[in-house]
């Protein structure tokens, strides 16, 4: 297991997001208190319509809470601009979607290499970050393939390493498995372990709960609440 350092990469007081439409207010998160460490492995689970989507992209920084605190690598990101948001999110955070979100006229090396060209980084550190990237998730071979011509899992692979190219702090995973069969699933689970064996720091909303057992803290969302947290015994 990865290493913990005291100082949390995320530390959340207070988060609330309340939704208003005409004059109804949704309470989607209420009094979230949560900090995740470095070398952490989140799973966060809770039925539909419990805020586990809502909870992830307030902490991937796709959107603002209503009220409370949020630190990211000990910066307060609640205060910044949309802006700052948007660079501070690009370097700071990897995204690994249920859709895979893959750009279907880019080959696999060009969509791995997106969120790389919002830097200013010489084109040779670009050809190795995108190349390391694609053989740490066993895709180096595929490099050249479009996205239709890849499985489900191949295809959520290369999302990984999209994910992961920038060498961000947390990465974050919204259903990563919810697209694919349960051998696939298995596959793409196995790769997130392999990973956070590597160091990384994951945040994981699922809806399956056999897939707790890859991670090595859970918690349960219920009506915007926090309402348990456990430890989990890695398998």
């Amino acid at each position: 297991m990865a290493q913990q350092s005291e100082r949390p990469i995320i530390s959340m007081n207070g988060i609330a997001k309340v939704f208003q439409a005409d004059d109804v207010e949704t309470h989607a998160l209420v009094d979230i208190h949560l900090e995740i460490a470095k070398g952490d492995f989140l799973s966060i689970e809770g039925p539909s319509g419990s805020g586990k989507s809502t909870l992830l992209s307030i902490m991937g920084l796709l959107d603002e809470p209503s009220s409370g605190t949020y630190r990211l690598n000990d910066k307060v990101v609640t205060s910044m601009t949309p802006v700052e948001r948007a660079y501070f999110r690009n370097e700071q955070i990897g995204f690994v979607f249920q859709n895979f979100n893959l750009i279907g006229d880019l080959t696999i090396y060009e969509n791995v290499e997106l969120p790389l060209r919002y830097r200013k980084m010489p084109a040779g550190d670009v050809r190795s970050a995108v190349e390391r990237a694609l053989e740490r998730v066993g895709m180096t071979h595929r490099r050249n393939h479009m996205p239709s011509q890849l499985s489900g899992g191949q295809q959520q692979r290369v999302a990984v390493a999209r994910a992961l190219v920038g060498n961000p702090s947390l990465l974050l995973a919204d259903e990563p498995t919810g697209n694919l069969d349960s051998k696939n699933g298995e596959s793409v689970m196995g790769l997130l372990r392999e990973l956070h064996a590597q160091g990384a720091t994951i945040c994981m909303v699922t809806h399956n709960h056999a897939y707790t057992r890859y991670a090595t803290r859970a918690v349960e969302l219920h009506d915007g609440r926090l309402s348990a947290e456990e430890r989990v015994e890695v398998a």
